[in-house]
Order: structure tokens, then sequence, then C-alpha cells
């Protein structure tokens, strides 16, 4: 995760990803005696979130079987009842039709090298009446345009070095798909009936702003996070992460 969001790192890190799970968890609408299913679970700590918030039935599916044998460890020091565990791929998930009522992707569809089959799957095994959620990373947002942008100035009009490596606008090699808003909405429509698309976060990583939300107090940094946050909700092209969700597409 760390090549892609250096997470609990600076306030605006942490606030992003808060709140992309929170949207993401939310738009399944999920509640005790629902069916809802992760897909590309990693670790598992939104399905057992879920779970734990809503008291529905969740299920994770996941192909890494690293990550499968850590979520199973987990899951045996637990307490409580735990989501069930699966491993597969995204784009041949061994699940009957209509079998639940909702299923999410959190950050995860961008590593995918096919995508549209994924998204074909989740629409397959929700329920006609369900929800398919799907948050991805913006790669044409407003940071990641402003930070395109001064870099190219730098180099080109004043001549000055800028850092190599990779930078928070470039995609990571082990992503398959650049995805920005008009992809997104493109790709899902083949299989679902958008009804929400919902930004979240506004301006990170852009150089002056994350540099000052470690000097500056945190109660303005946590306004300022929130005025933005609201922004990119009316804005989503510009957002640093953007939610989609709404029910499958009739099928043939």
């Amino acid at each position: 995760m760390s090549d892609v969001i250096p997470t609990g790192t600076t306030l605006d890190s942490e606030f992003l990803f808060e709140r992309m799970t929170a949207e993401t968890l939310g738009a399944t609408r999920a509640a005790p005696g629902k069916r809802v299913l992760d897909v590309a679970s990693g670790f598992g700590q939104d399905a057992i979130a879920l779970m734990e918030e809503t008291g529905a039935e969740v299920h994770g599916a996941e192909p890494s079987e690293r990550m499968m044998a850590w979520t199973r460890l987990k899951s045996a020091e637990a307490d409580s009842a735990v989501p069930v565990w699966t491993r597969a791929w995204s784009d041949a998930l061994p699940f009957s039709d209509d079998v639940f009522d909702a299923s999410f992707c959190k950050g995860a569809i961008d590593h995918f090298d096919r995508p549209l089959l994924a998204i074909g799957e989740m629409a397959r095994v929700t329920k006609p009446d369900g929800r398919v959620v799907l948050a991805i990373a913006n790669f044409d947002s407003l940071s990641c345009r402003t930070a395109r942008w001064a870099d190219g100035v730098r180099e080109g009009l004043l001549g000055q070095e800028v850092a190599r490596g990779r930078r928070h606008y470039d995609v990571p090699a082990d992503h398959f798909t650049r995805y920005e808003l008009g992809l997104m909405r493109e790709q899902a429509a083949h299989h679902i009936v958008v009804e929400d698309v919902i930004g979240i976060s506004l301006a990170w990583g852009i150089p002056v702003w994350t540099r000052s939300v470690g000097h500056l107090p945190v109660p303005v940094v946590e306004r300022v996070l929130r005025f933005l946050d609201a922004t990119a909700r009316r804005l989503p092209g510009l957002a640093d992460v953007i939610v989609l969700a709404g029910r499958p597409r009739a099928r043939a």
C-alpha cells in the first residue's frame, strides 16, 4: 500500500483512507440478514469491519494465498463470528447467480488485468435489486493534474530538476489501468446501472498542501480536510478517489 499512498504518515492520508472506507462500506447498504461479498478482500480488514458494524453475513474473495493465510490466522484468534473466506479470482467468482445483496471492491480493480470481466462477475452474483460498489483512485484528480503541471513548469520552463521515482500521479507498476471518471463510468455501465457517483477527498499529494499538513494546528487541518472532501463530493471528476454504486444491469 505504501507505494500507492503512504498510509498512517500524515493526517490527509489517514483522512482519505478513512473516508474511502466509510463511503465504500456505507454504499453497500449492509444490514443484519444481508449477504455481502468483498472482492479482492486482501487482508480482510474491510470485510471484518463491515460484519462487526452492520451484522451482515460477509464473504471475502481473494486470490493471494499469502493474504488468505494471514486472514485465516487472524480469524482463528477472533472471539466472535468472522467472514467466510474463499480463494478466488475476481473474473471467475465461484458463486451462483444472484446470491449476494451487495458486492464491493475497494481500491483493487485497477490491479485487475480483466476489469470488465470482474465487474461483470460482481454484477452476476449480486441480486437484481442489490448494490455493486467500486472504489477507485482517480489519476485525473485535481491533485494529479496540479502536480503534473507544476513538475512540467519546473522542468520545462525553469530548468529545475524534479526528483524522479514514481510521483503520486504516475500509475504504479502493479496497476493495469489508469482510471479517471469517464473510464470508470464507461466500464461500470456495461454491467451496472450507476446510481451514485461519490467524490472523496481533494488535493491529496499537492506538495504545498502536503507539507502544510504537518505544520498547521490539527483542528485547522481537520476543518480544511472536511471542506475539501465536501467539495470533492460535488466535483467527483476532480476527487482523489471515486466511489461508483448501482444495481446490476439486467442480463439477457
